[in-house]
């Protein structure tokens, strides 16, 4: 299928690397398509790159930009009536040490609100670029939860992980974007300030 990536960071790169090798089509959508080494890092994924709404175009698209970012992003992405917008935003803050939203509301809940016509699912936010680019740890696949309001969209989105070697759990309705993005700011803590590096990832265990 023809995959979009909002935003070329570690995140977006790393997934579409995965996609891409998985035999996806990925187009790159990013502010300044004529960056030289964004173009070659594109080409090296033999993937496209172009302007936002060029990405917007796809089957599928991943929004992967900064949060601040997402306003200007989704504004240039153009119209998203029935695209399926996985969103893998986190609203830290600028040090990295806590959500910059109150708990009871999200980036997934927000996301959704300014661009209603699209089917918004909660995805790829939780796990850090290592683990997007590898997320095999001895045999055993990372953990992937998602959560969205929209049932193909949803499968859609643990289709697309699964591809790449995650375990997708369904964790329930996009509400929940908010107990996913507080998992991811548990991650980042340990990460960051807690010195585990990013060569972890918080599993789902079942007793055998």
């Amino acid at each position: 299928m023809h995959i979009g990536i909002i935003g070329m960071g570690h995140v977006g790169r790393a997934l579409g690397q995965r996609w891409a090798t998985a035999g996806h089509a990925v187009t790159f959508g990013v502010r300044d398509p004529d960056n030289a080494q964004k173009r070659l890092a594109a080409d090296s994924m033999q993937a496209l790159i172009g302007p936002v709404a060029a990405a917007a175009q796809s089957d599928a698209i991943l929004l992967a930009v900064p949060w601040h970012a997402v306003p200007e992003a989704l504004q240039a992405a153009g119209d998203l009536r029935g695209k399926v917008l996985l969103d893998c935003t986190n609203p830290v803050n600028a040090d990295f040490t806590d959500l910059s939203l109150q708990f009871g509301n999200s980036a997934g809940e927000a996301i959704a609100a300014w661009v209603p016509q699209a089917r918004v699912v909660k995805i790829f936010n939780t796990n850090g670029s290592t683990n997007m680019a590898n997320p095999d740890y001895g045999g055993q696949p990372v953990t992937m939860l998602y959560a969205g309001d929209d049932a193909e969209a949803n499968r859609l989105a643990a289709s697309l992980a699964a591809q790449i070697g995650f375990e997708p759990v369904e964790l329930g309705p996009l509400r929940y974007s908010r107990l996913l993005e507080s998992l991811a700011m548990t991650w980042i803590i340990l990460a960051r300030h807690r010195g585990f590096g990013r060569d972890f990832a918080l599993n789902l265990d079942r007793r055998p």
